[in-house]
């Protein structure tokens, strides 16, 4: 069968699935949206393309998302009539769709069967938006804006033959009937090499050119984000922070994530005195936090991967929050590595994270919960032993790549030729 994938940041969600369905024999083309000449990935032919323009200087700005998916669109739509031209027919298409690129692709292809990766709906109520009150939309025409955003989706709708969401909640946030159109399967963690180390040995680099070595033997508090960043409860993790240094006198925290936003929006300087979310709550809480104590709080950027196992593999508890909104990998990956999880009582959380049986979950809002689940823990090795366990045993027989999620991705992509 011939496979056409696309995806903006190729190869995303398909990184297991596109080589597995090459070495299952079909013949599989990629589009990414990049400045590239055409290559190959793992048997996976590319072949990028780049919008030749960009949003509309003065557009409407509640139309500007619609306006930047079509535009790139129409960079896809046009690249895959060249593709066409060379002879290329696709059985099925495969796509990430939030960017837009597979909006025209069934005019290129009409008999192609469409599924597309159904990441998110957006809801202006029970998810994401208006989650959080500290940062309340303060203009009641966002949630118009918002209700465009669905624009792209809503479309797709109409073409599409099947989604695949990564966990139930996500998929919930579809509507009918398009949400009984749509498998859940998760993108998968390699559990056989995600595994626990008890000999695991961290090296931390600090300014001064000195050297922090962590291993399981410390007290080591995790936080991780792809970026610092409210939708993952920075700021509820940092107001934890000086009660849980003053409560915990030996424990080292470890903080991951870079200082751009990933989801939200950036803060305004003028607003909080800062350009990054690290730095806005940083201010808020160090004079409450004394020189010795802030001595023990490490921010480490983003790790490359093999460091950021390591530390995740000398984790003595881990924090992981966020807004009701797409989940990590990073907690599966926590999971899978043995850690022991503090999490946010909030979905889609509560579908891996289940109280007392595969972690701990505490109010999002709570700085004080959440210190006191993390004390609690770090006072009790028998119950992390028996979390940090039973968190593993549960990514084993739910998220483990190869025996699970890649059969079912498999499945699910191989369907669109029958």
């Amino acid at each position: 069968m011939n496979i056409l994938l696309i995806h903006q940041n190729f190869p995303g969600q398909f990184k297991h699935l596109a080589p597995a369905l090459v070495q299952r024999g079909h013949r599989v083309v990629a589009m990414p949206m990049k400045a590239q000449a055409p290559s190959i990935w793992q048997g996976v032919e590319l072949r990028p393309y780049m919008p030749k323009r960009g949003s509309t200087p003065g557009v409407h700005p509640w139309a500007v998302d619609f306006e930047t998916k079509t535009v790139r669109a129409e960079a896809c739509f046009r690249a895959a009539l060249e593709l066409k031209a060379q002879g290329f027919e696709p059985q099925a298409i495969l796509a990430h769709h939030g960017w837009g690129e597979s909006l025209f692709l069934k005019e290129v292809w009409p008999r192609s069967r469409l599924g597309i990766y159904a990441e998110f709906f957006y809801l202006n109520e029970g998810a994401d938006s208006g989650f959080d009150p500290e940062f309340a939309r303060q203009d009641p025409g966002d949630r118009c804006r918002l209700r465009l955003k669905n624009v792209n989706n809503l479309l797709h709708f109409d073409l599409a033959d099947g989604g695949l969401s990564p966990t139930q909640w996500q998929a919930s946030t579809f509507p009918e009937p398009f949400r009984s159109r749509i498998t859940v399967a998760h993108d998968g963690i390699d559990t056989v090499n995600l595994q626990p180390n008890a000999g695991a040995v961290m090296q931390l680099k600090q300014p001064d050119g000195s050297t922090v070595r962590l291993d399981r033997q410390q007290e080591v508090i995790t936080f991780v984000n792809r970026n610092l960043e409210p939708y993952r409860g920075y700021h509820t993790f940092m107001r934890a922070l000086p009660d849980l240094l003053r409560q915990r006198p030996k424990a080292r925290v470890v903080i991951v994530g870079g200082d751009q936003v990933s989801y939200g929006a950036a803060p305004d300087p003028a607003q909080y005195g800062a350009a990054t979310w690290r730095e806005v709550f940083v201010r808020e809480v160090r004079g409450r936090i004394p020189d010795a104590d802030w001595a023990r709080v490490h921010f480490v950027g983003q790790l490359p991967y093999e460091a950021f196992i390591t530390l995740l593999q000398v984790s003595t508890v881990h924090v992981y929050l966020t807004y009701p909104f797409v989940l990590s990998w990073s907690l599966l990956e926590a999971m899978s590595l043995g850690c022991v999880i503090v999490g946010s009582d909030t979905a889609p959380v509560r579908e891996v994270i289940e109280h007392d049986q595969t972690g701990r979950l505490v109010d999002f809002f709570s700085p004080a919960e959440l210190v006191a689940s993390v004390c609690e823990l770090l006072d009790d090795p028998a119950a992390r032993q028996r979390l940090g366990q039973q968190a593993r045993a549960l990514a084993q027989a739910r998220f483990d790549l190869q025996r699970v999620c890649l059969p079912q991705q498999l499945a699910w992509a191989e369907s669109f030729g029958d």
